[in-house]
């Protein structure tokens, strides 16, 4: 008689903890310290707890809790987790306040200082300092630099009596070297910046989609301007406002096929939108207006969360001074940025185009 089989163990399916089911859950799960400062979660069993980016192994969900604030879980009997340091200063928020001296640095040096000599200056390796310093602001210390001595370029130009008294004011020893450089700081001669674009060359194409009008205008550089608005002849008048002086070309069946792209990326974002642009602005906007180029399509982000990713923590109501001053809508994906609540908040070409922007961006 041959012995009776075992039948195999049923493997038990746990049902899912409340906590698994709280939305805290999945951003404690994606350690972003974007999310610190919103919420802490404890552990039960340790007794600890830590912030939603701590990088402690994480505990079973039907062990932890969340709490709103430090002081909350302190009251419920829960220590401070001494590896990610909830009550204080962050890591991050320690490297990001690192990477903002290193800026003020750049700012108020005459000479563009070395990697190493910068370095110095925060008390990190070179190598070390450089990494981080990307990470935080999405730049190279050398083109925050550059990005920098570009605004107070245009300052200058618009103030100083000459382009030369306008060089040396913006910190250039030798005018050799910043006429190397203008392309990329002006997108043009400083002579023709100086006299609102004159002998720029600008086209532009003006078409229609779903928000309503919308112009594109580029530079040698790339695009300088995407614009939307009803009123296709008062989007024109901005652009000719901008470059008084400038050569516009309109009507450009080459010009129109790009604008069609454009009108294409509205109409369906998963497609993309990969040209070049002519970005125009303070080290602080281009900062901003980077860390918005890496918002995916279908998300959000609130001003106070792009204030933390370029390292300047306290700064979202100039994060939103930054999105304003935006002038390529859709590739700089401003329309991206929300309150910390959710809600829409301003923009430049109105919250009712904010709003569809983001609904077709969820749907695709």
């Amino acid at each position: 008689m041959e012995p009776l089989m075992k039948a195999p163990a049923k493997t038990l399916r746990q049902a899912p903890t409340d906590t698994e089911h709280d939305p805290r859950w999945q951003r404690v799960l994606a350690r972003d310290p974007a999310d610190d400062g919103e919420f802490v979660y404890a552990v039960k069993t340790s007794g600890v707890y830590c912030r939603p980016s701590c990088p402690s192994r994480l505990a079973k969900p039907r062990n932890v809790s969340f709490f709103d604030t430090p002081a909350d879980a302190q009251a419920a009997g829960f220590r401070a987790c001494l590896r990610c340091n909830p009550r204080g200063r962050s890591p991050a928020e320690a490297n990001a306040a690192i990477v903002a001296e290193a800026c003020r640095i750049i700012e108020r040096s005459e000479e563009v200082l070395s990697l190493d000599a910068l370095a110095a200056r925060v008390g990190m390796s070179p190598h070390y300092f450089h990494r981080l310093f990307k990470a935080v602001t999405g730049l190279t210390p050398r083109a925050y630099a550059a990005a920098h001595r570009a605004s107070r370029v245009r300052t200058e130009l618009a103030e100083a009596g000459s382009v030369t008294d306008a060089i040396h004011a913006a910190g250039f020893n030798a005018s050799s070297r910043f006429y190397e450089q203008s392309p990329d700081m002006l997108g043009m001669k400083p002579s023709a910046y100086r006299s609102g674009g004159k002998d720029a060359d600008i086209r532009f194409a003006v078409a229609q989609c779903a928000l309503g009008a919308i112009l594109v205008a580029q530079s040698d550089r790339g695009i300088c301007a995407i614009s939307l608005g009803d009123d296709p002849d008062a989007l024109v008048r901005e652009l000719q406002d901008r470059f008084p002086q400038a050569r516009m070309t309109g009507d450009d069946p080459e010009f129109a096929q790009l604008v069609a792209k454009v009108v294409g990326f509205v109409e369906a974002p998963r497609i993309g939108l990969d040209l070049p642009l002519d970005i125009r602005g303070t080290a602080f906007q281009v900062r901003v207006w980077q860390a918005l180029r890496d918002i995916p399509a279908g998300r959000t982000a609130s001003y106070a969360d792009i204030a933390r990713r370029i390292g300047a923590p306290a700064s979202a109501r100039a994060v939103a001074g930054a999105c304003a001053a935006n002038s390529i809508a859709v590739a700089i994906p401003c329309h991206r940025v929300v309150r910390t609540d959710g809600e829409l908040s301003g923009y430049r070409w109105g919250v009712r185009r904010k709003r569809a922007l983001l609904e077709n961006e969820s749907r695709t």
